[in-house]
């Protein structure tokens, strides 16, 4: 078992709310490590977002609280109506992510105003610790880097991928072990689509490489996109590849396709990272893939309702291939627009250095 940032960072901001809460000689430090719990987040902007929704539904929350137990007085009844009220007031301001500390605000407050208001105060200064705390922490220490976390999981995705891909026609896999690993692959990519969502987010705080960031953000999602189409054509040979009387003549031309487009994708992704050599020819052959799609339907006009099922197959196959191709594509045009843009601010610093 290992432990990931987001849950060293958490018992980090833990530690850091508890200190600063003996160091401001608040009573005790259980809300403020609370504060900190709640508001941990897996990027930066996020964190930011987090904490100025907090800061602001805390305040109001508080506020709420104040009146309601100068008006009401501090009983469960009141409590729980100020509770509601809270609740309706956050979803209103579409906050819901806040919800769950400002309650535990509104409920610390009304129960400590009874006790006059510098309890109360400080309560709220223990919320406000906490959130700060956890702020921190999130910016300071292993400062979330969601284009590397990125790229680390679609190499993961891509390595399920590829071991299914490689073992789908020859049935080599036991049954169970192929379906424990094709849960694996559709795991990986939901949280590879939670991931982008992240990535995507941080273009809104980095105002100076925003081109770029929105550039990196098409290849992304045509990598999560391919990876889809791939996990597609499992499904489709699952279900129309073993069905077809015909399947085992076919068997060896087909594991071919998926090999050469399997390794196409593996050179794409290598390419990605700047590994492969300028102008390297990845793509597979066309002449193979005509020669195929040449003797398939010449076949399945023999008897189009014996070895229709083929068809589907065929398509899931060319669909794959065809989203490989998009992303190389889109990839090169990346990759040269960035580079003229850096041969670019590389000659206007040379320009100024001359004039200086």
């Amino acid at each position: 078992m290992t432990i990931g940032a987001r849950v060293l960072k958490t018992g980090m901001a833990v530690a850091l709310a508890i200190y600063l809460s003996s160091l401001f000689g608040f009573a005790s430090p259980l809300i403020a490590a609370v504060a900190a719990i709640f508001t941990i987040q897996p990027s930066i902007y996020r964190s930011w977002q987090r904490v100025a929704d907090q800061v602001q539904t805390n305040l109001l929350g508080a506020a709420i609280a104040i009146v309601a137990v100068r008006l009401f007085g501090h009983t469960p009844i009141a409590a729980g109506l100020v509770c509601i009220l809270v609740i309706l007031i956050s979803i209103r301001l579409k906050m819901e992510s806040t919800i769950s500390l400002t309650l535990v605000t509104v409920v610390a407050i009304m129960e400590a105003n009874g006790q006059g208001w510098d309890v109360a105060v400080s309560r709220l200064l223990m919320v406000l610790t906490g959130i700060g705390s956890s702020f921190l922490v999130n910016v300071l220490v292993f400062p979330p880097r969601p284009r590397k976390q990125f790229t680390e999981q679609v190499h993961q995705a891509y390595t399920q991928l590829s071991l299914l891909l490689r073992t789908a026609v020859s049935n080599e896999m036991k049954e169970q072990v192929f379906r424990v690993e094709k849960d694996k692959l559709h795991g990986t990519l939901r949280k590879l689509e939670e991931r982008h969502t992240v990535f995507e987010e941080e273009r809104k705080v980095l105002a100076r490489t925003k081109t770029s960031h929105a550039r990196q953000l098409l290849v992304s999602k045509q990598m999560i996109k391919t990876l889809q189409k791939g996990a597609d054509l499992l499904d489709v040979v699952e279900e129309h590849y073993f069905a077809s009387p015909s399947a085992g003549e076919w068997a060896l031309r087909f594991d071919r396709q998926i090999e050469d487009l399997s390794k196409y994708h593996e050179q794409i992704l290598l390419k990605a990272e700047d590994k492969m050599k300028p102008n390297a020819l990845i793509e597979p052959e066309e002449e193979r893939e005509a020669r195929f799609v040449k003797d398939l339907t010449a076949y399945v006009m023999e008897d189009p309702d014996e070895h229709k099922r083929l068809i589907f197959v065929a398509s899931g196959l060319f669909e794959y291939a065809y989203h490989l191709r998009r992303l190389e594509k889109l990839l090169d045009q990346v990759q040269q627009r960035e580079e003229s843009a850096k041969r670019g601010a590389e000659e206007l610093e040379n320009g100024e250095r001359k004039l200086g």
